[in-house]
């Protein structure tokens, strides 16, 4: 543990942390799943309860609504089955449209905090022309995955771009979903696609791009996969990219 994050919850932190939060607007629920032998696990509820504790109160609770379940416990095997949760720790956004397999900690924690408050504005701060050609994609099921760590500078500004695409696209009733792979946890993900530097963007299977892309050209992407026209290719390269 540690090895390849520091978590560091310090008054500093957390006072920026709750100044940052301020701009919530409305509520938002968090939904963390944990088990046994996860070396990350005790680390990540600790940050994700204390990004919840850090929201304002509303209502006699906080903004951030954080529920939590355990592998172990007979009681939240219903909980892993609907929302398909077979990692750990997963933690899950949007009924499971947003989703981070392994712990958001280092930079990360930018892009998820970024990620609850625009939710909680309902506002994705995308282009309005972006916004327009989610709207229309429905039916097939996009899966985004950002495949990330938590040293890389440029990776959340890919992680707030896909979670955003999945915001819209749940706003409209639409099927893209934005799944945030941290690579150290999930090794077999990022060997799957050949990931030497991240952040690596697969988009339905295929490598699509190393660094952090433009708004234009990610939406034609999700449209040649949403429908079907995306193939296996070269992931595109930008500069913004870290090795791992």
């Amino acid at each position: 543990m540690g090895e390849f994050y520091v978590l560091e919850l310090t008054e500093d932190f957390m006072r920026e942390l709750r100044e940052t939060l301020l701009d919530m607007k409305g509520r938002v629920e968090l939904e963390l799943f944990l088990g046994p032998n996860c070396e990350t696990c005790s680390d990540t509820y600790k940050l994700v309860k204390a990004i919840a504790d850090a929201s304002p109160p509303i209502n006699g609770g906080r903004m951030i609504k954080l529920s939590v379940y355990d592998s172990t416990n007979p009681d939240h095997a219903r909980a892993f089955r609907e929302r398909g949760v077979d990692r750990i720790p997963s933690l899950l956004l949007l009924n499971g449209q947003i989703r981070y397999l392994g712990i958001p900690a280092g930079e990360e924690i930018r892009a998820l905090v970024e990620t609850i408050i625009r939710i909680s504005e309902k506002e994705s701060g995308l282009e309005e022309t972006t916004k327009r050609e989610i709207s229309r994609i429905k039916g097939k099921r996009v899966v985004i995955e950002t495949i990330v760590t938590p040293s890389c500078p440029y990776c959340p500004y890919a992680v707030l771009l896909a979670n955003m695409f999945a915001f819209e696209s749940f706003k409209n009733g639409g099927s893209i979903y934005s799944h945030v792979v941290e690579a150290y946890e999930n090794p077999d993900i990022a060997d799957m696609y050949g990931v030497m530097s991240v952040p690596a963007i697969a988009v339905n299977g295929n490598l699509v791009f190393v660094g952090v892309p433009y708004e234009e050209d990610f939406i034609e992407y999700i449209k040649a996969a949403a429908e079907g026209r995306l193939g296996r290719e070269g992931g595109r390269g930008f500069d913004e990219a870290t090795p791992i």
